[in-house]
């Protein structure tokens, strides 16, 4: 591990695939590159509408990466994982998936990294609650985890192979797969020092919620130019910066401004494409006129 991003160029997210794409990729790794420039940004497409069919398009795109909203969407755990299967699958490596967790429960977080995703963990406001994400997602207590290994997931001999023939497959997956934790709220942002100072080893990656902030203070909109706002967002990038910790966020197409800085980014999803045709129905409306009844026929 650690010369992936030379290959990426020619090879995109498939350069970090594990030996089985059943597993986790080496996400953390991709994080890690994409924090200190060596590859660009990660850039994702947001599946907030989770179904196995749109999945199998998703998969074909091109994106670095697909988020899979588990926290908001109507899907259970069956769904979620083949989901996940398909990205993966027929991507052929070359787009990774990271799930939304719908909370903090210790089974979530099991669900989609057996599944073989990478994970996000919404509404981190604590050190106590950080402390028992990282430790529902790893195994061993090398690592403090109390993750527990699924017996019918890499089987032995056909998904259990590692990088390192001298490591586990648990020990693998600890080391592959990525956490990123959301912090949406006034709490979290000021407890954010504290979080990274305490498990900062095992979080590769911070997204800030602003929706969820502005809402929790009182405010409209995904952003905004209000003076307890900015001072918010602005503790919170530099408590980043004290810890080398990689910056997430929306970049939305155009807005290239919003992904500077970033190695974690969600440009569009199939909200956003859905979104895109109310233009076209309005103009279909404005242009397609009631029949002329007075026509004779033909």
């Amino acid at each position: 591990m650690g010369s992936e991003y030379k290959d990426v160029s020619a090879k995109g997210m498939a350069a970090y695939r594990a030996p089985s794409l059943l597993q986790p990729h080496k996400a953390r790794q991709a994080l890690r590159d994409a924090h200190e420039g060596k590859i660009s940004p990660l850039i994702g497409y947001y599946c907030g509408i989770p179904a196995v069919s749109t999945a199998r398009v998703m998969a074909q795109l091109g994106a670095d990466f697909v988020w899979v909203d588990w926290e908001h969407a109507s899907c259970g755990v069956e769904t979620m994982t083949t989901i996940v299967h398909e990205i993966q699958h027929i991507s052929e490596g070359k787009t990774m998936a990271f799930v939304r967790i719908p909370g903090h429960d210790h089974a979530s977080i099991g669900y989609a990294l057996d599944a073989g995703a990478s994970i996000i963990v919404p509404q981190v406001e604590t050190v106590e609650q950080a402390e028992h994400i990282v430790s529902a997602a790893k195994f061993g207590l090398a690592q403090k985890g109390t993750r527990s290994a699924p017996p019918a997931r890499w089987l032995p001999g056909l998904g259990d192979k590692t990088i390192d023939p001298t490591r586990s497959v648990f020990e693998s997956v600890n080391d592959q797969a990525a956490l990123v934790i959301q912090i949406e709220s006034e709490k979290g942002i000021k407890n954010l020092d504290a979080i990274l100072t305490a498990v900062g080893d095992r979080i590769d990656c911070v997204w800030i919620g602003t929706l969820d902030l502005r809402v929790s203070m009182g405010l409209s909109g995904f952003w905004g130019p209000e003076p307890e706002f900015l001072n918010a967002v602005q503790l919170y990038e530099e408590t980043l910066k004290k810890h080398d910790k990689p910056n997430s966020g929306m970049c939305a197409a155009g807005n290239w401004a919003s992904g500077a800085n970033k190695s974690l980014v969600i440009t569009t999803g199939d909200l956003f494409a859905f979104l895109g045709q109310t233009g076209v129905l309005q103009e279909a409306r404005d242009n397609l006129k009631p029949t002329d009844k007075r026509q004779k026929r033909t």
